[in-house]
């Protein structure tokens, strides 16, 4: 009967297979990540991890997790990733306020006054990186790619180790970040960087379901794709959480894969600016009054000439926004915003802005026929590589050789924000600086050697001020092509301090 025993074993043995992987299959289908609230989802966060947080301005901003560690003061410690820090009473501003975080890694610093003194007077450190590349070592980070070469912020202080990591209580600088390892491909030179590697993850996304799977909606992509790929423990804040099959597959921007908690967003979505079109003509109130809007308008309208049909082109804040409103209509620009918008709009009308739709200067925009959004490690990756045929920003500096400073003054602290990505690759992105000619005590902007910390190295090729308009030789220096009316090279050499030469055929600047 020893076949009959072998039967009876074979079968049973089938028998536990098949129970087994009933039991799999039902667990499986059984998989919920949600959890019922924010505070349950960190209850068991470790101090002194790393926070990589979702955001920009305060759009994709995981504010209910955020505030959930702010209710749970034993989280002390963080080292927290982020764009920026929120503002003062909102998002990471709150931790910054509570003490709980005890450095940050940004770009921007931005109108965060809190942010700004704990910074300068040494009650926090700021590993302050470019933009582009924050994005790039989040991303890096969750790749499994330990460091990366990038041509941002070749031959600046983020390049040489120059940049105060922390300050003593009386502003002097205590420590200062890491000289970076340069290398040549191709005959230019590539910065190396570090990943960023994550504990914790907050992401922000518009739906998600109980698997793990996101979509984002328009510019809140932004940081949140890159940063919940990397962390050991992504935990998501959702608008709407809905069940697996509700998201369209083409529609997912996270896999579920990279998450491990979802739990139910309850704080209202902010807007940081609200900017509204005029319900006629173009709005140039940001120009200020009086003389200086005239000499503001001047330079705007000749920045205007500069796009050219079919151009991809990105704006700096401030002046360079405005330039649009005055492109001839038979001229078709393409529009980007280096956190995730590629066809941008115009301002909306009041009453039909939109929390997940700003530009980089944070105010409310719209898009247009045919725009896209995407994660801000994709919007640089556009940058870096010279998709970008036209960049238009303002400076506070720019050198004879074509240097550019335009993040930082003694004392104050903006950061770098994506500056030094966008003039990173000036052979295939025209560089045009829009600034007043001199300074506010009447000091010249255009200076032989910049005094300022730079931007990025010979990459300004031109200059457009209220008063002229120049060319740069990254080689030769300046040439003077363009003068504004009722305006002479006399005066332009005693507000000028850089040398220049004046091209054979000056013309009057319009």
């Amino acid at each position: 009967m020893s076949w009959l025993r072998r039967l009876t074993a074979r079968a049973l043995q089938h028998q536990r297979f098949m129970a087994r992987a009933f039991s799999s299959s039902v667990r499986r289908s059984e998989i919920n990540k949600v959890y019922p609230s924010a505070e349950v989802a960190v209850k068991d966060m470790k101090s002194n991890s790393t926070v990589l947080a979702g955001g920009f301005g305060l759009s994709g901003v995981p504010d209910s997790l955020i505030n959930a560690v702010l209710a749970n003061p034993s989280i002390t410690g963080l080292t927290v990733a982020s764009n920026n820090a929120g503002v003062d009473g909102a998002g990471l501003g709150l931790l910054l306020k509570s003490k709980q975080i005890k450095k940050m890694i940004a770009s921007y610093v931005g109108e965060n006054k809190t942010f700004e003194r704990m910074y300068l007077t040494g009650e926090i450190d700021l590993e302050l990186t470019p933009q582009g590349t924050l994005a790039e070592r989040c991303r890096s980070g969750g790749a499994g790619i330990p460091a990366f070469y990038t041509p941002a912020a070749f031959g600046t202080v983020v390049q040489t180790g120059a940049v105060p990591l922390r300050h003593n209580a009386d502003g002097t600088v205590a420590k200062f970040s890491e000289a970076r390892d340069v290398k040549v491909f191709d005959g230019k030179s590539y910065v190396m960087e570090e990943a960023i590697k994550g504990d914790y993850a907050f992401v922000k996304a518009w739906k998600a379901d109980k698997l793990g799977n996101c979509q984002f909606r328009y510019a809140a992509a932004n940081f949140n794709g890159a940063m919940g790929r990397n962390a050991k423990m992504t935990i998501v804040e959702a608008e709407n959480i809905v069940e697996p099959g509700e998201i369209d597959p083409a529609a997912i921007h996270l896999p579920g894969i990279y998450v491990k908690r979802v739990i139910q967003s309850t704080v209202p979505k902010g807007i940081e600016k609200f900017t509204f079109a005029k319900e006629e003509g173009a709005d140039t109130s940001a120009l200020g009054k009086g003389e200086t809007a005239n000499k503001r308008e001047r330079i705007v309208r000749r920045a205007a000439k500069e796009f050219k049909n079919g151009m991809y082109a990105n704006l700096g804040i401030g002046m360079p926004m405005l330039a649009p409103n005055f492109v001839d209509p038979s001229v078709e620009v393409t529009l980007q915003s280096e956190n995730g918008i590629l066809g941008l709009g115009p301002y909306p009308k009041q009453g039909q802005e939109d929390a997940d739709l700003i530009n980089a200067g944070k105010e409310t925009v719209t898009l247009k026929p045919g725009a896209s959004c995407f994660g801000s490690d994709e919007s640089f990756g556009m940058i870096r590589s010279g998709r970008i045929d036209l960049t238009i920003l303002g400076a506070m500096q720019v050198s004879a050789k074509g240097d550019l400073a335009n993040w930082m003054l003694p004392g104050k602290i903006k950061g770098f924000g994506g500056a030094m990505d966008l003039v990173s690759n000036p052979a295939a992105t025209k560089v045009v600086v829009t600034m007043e000619h001199t300074d506010k005590k009447g000091n010249p902007k255009i200076v032989k050697n910049c005094e300022f910390p730079l931007t990025g190295p010979a990459c300004v090729s031109r200059i457009i001020t209220e008063l002229c308009v120049f060319d740069v030789d990254f080689s030769h220096g300046l040439t003077l092509i363009e003068l504004a009316d009722g305006v002479t090279v006399e005066e332009i050499q005693a507000k000028t301090e850089a040398p220049f030469k004046v091209a054979d055929d000056l013309k009057p600047m319009l």
